[in-house]
């Protein structure tokens, strides 16, 4: 038996992949170890996964100012220690970084132990953790057409792990689900594990609009965003049409099917559930997301024909836009189409080979050295 540690933690986007990850190892019968920050979105979306191990690490965004900047790289420096200590109790035969803050500790200290180093980037335009991690990746996962300054052999194309629960199914049972159950038109907003209030906002502005053309809402709003309540108001026949907003849910492949189409940020595990459960999205990319990493990955998406871009400042076209797509059941037909296409699968099952295989090399080269 093997034992991974994973970097995984801070955004939904980094552990959601680490939990599919996590749990075809342990299919496998090997060990995975999850490290994740101490933020609140980890702790809710961790609740349901008591199968698998988690350590809440230390560590937060290189980001802000001067002050800011100083305090993550001491938490930088405690994360390298206690990366040290993990990797000393389980041996792990490989390190998988995800990106983020909490990868520079566990990357370092593994390079100290000669564990293999493997990284895993899911947005079009490499992060900084990424591109300081390169250097000491003997694996390097990217999305199709992204490269870095690395020899081409480190480098493996397999696409993103979305968690085996995501999983599309009918629109009435997904609805049936959340409580929504409606034979009209559903219409969800998704701002990201961190929620987006230029999003939660509109809904809250426009929902009079929406309901008078017989749309409904579910909004997850993001944790401390937003009072969870259910708003109605009157539909076209004189029915009341509801908007319920949430600020987490654990349901993501029931709030995906449920939908006729999704607004959301365009982060790349949000697109990559999207895929898989079939759901048409407009993408409005998070104006100040690093290096404007989700731009690149809402523009791709909109280029391979999965859904609509809109940038933050052209929201006052939102209303009209989406009142077009979701009452044009042809198009989003052809969306649904190019979805399908787009699926991939068994992406966890590729990765995990290549992990056990690199890691077993990197024993055999120190074991000779």
């Amino acid at each position: 038996m093997s034992a991974v540690l994973i970097a995984c933690g801070g955004t939904g986007g980094h552990l959601a992949p680490g939990i599919s990850i996590a749990e075809e190892l342990q299919d496998r019968g090997h060990s995975a170890i999850l490290i994740v920050s101490r933020k609140q979105v980890d702790s809710a979306l961790i609740r349901k996964y008591d199968h698998l191990q988690f350590y809440r690490a230390p560590g937060r965004a290189f980001s802000g100012g001067l002050t800011s900047r100083l305090l993550a790289l001491l938490d930088v420096l405690s994360g390298l220690f206690f990366s040290i200590k993990l990797i000393r109790k389980h041996q792990p035969v490989s390190v998988l970084l995800f990106g983020g803050f909490l990868s520079l500790g566990l990357g370092l200290a593994a390079r100290i132990h000669g564990v293999s180093v493997v990284v895993h980037e899911a947005n079009c335009r490499p992060g900084r953790a990424v591109r300081i991690l390169k250097s000491l990746a003997s694996r390097i996962y990217l999305p199709e057409g992204v490269s870095l300054p690395v020899s081409p052999d480190r480098i493996r194309y397999y696409g993103y792990p979305v968690r085996r629960e995501i999983k599309p199914c009918s629109k009435e049972i997904a609805r049936e689900k959340l409580g929504m159950k409606t034979s009209g038109k559903l219409l969800v907003i998704i701002g990201g594990s961190q929620g987006a209030e230029a999003l939660n906002q509109w809904v809250q502005e426009e929902f009079k609009q929406l309901a008078s053309a017989g749309v409904s809402v579910y909004c997850v709003a993001g944790i401390g965003k937003v009072i969870e309540e259910e708003i109605l108001c009157p539909g076209p026949d004189g029915k009341k049409i509801r908007a319920r907003f949430v600020a987490f849910t654990d349901q993501m492949a029931e709030v995906l099917s449920a939908a006729d189409i999704v607004i959301s940020r365009a982060g790349a595990g949000a697109i990559a559930e999207m895929i898989r459960c079939r759901t048409p999205a407009i993408l409005i990319p998070y104006p100040h997301a690093a290096d404007q990493h989700q731009l690149a990955n809402a523009e791709l998406h909109e280029k391979q024909g999965g859904g609509i871009v809109l940038a933050e400042e052209e929201m006052d076209s939102l209303l009209e836009r989406t009142l077009r797509l979701i009452q044009d059941d042809s198009r989003l037909a052809e969306f649904e189409v190019v979805l399908e296409q787009l699926n991939e699968t068994d992406v966890a099952g590729r990765m995990v080979d290549d992990i056990l295989l690199a890691g077993g090399k990197q024993k055999m080269e120190v074991a000779s050295s």
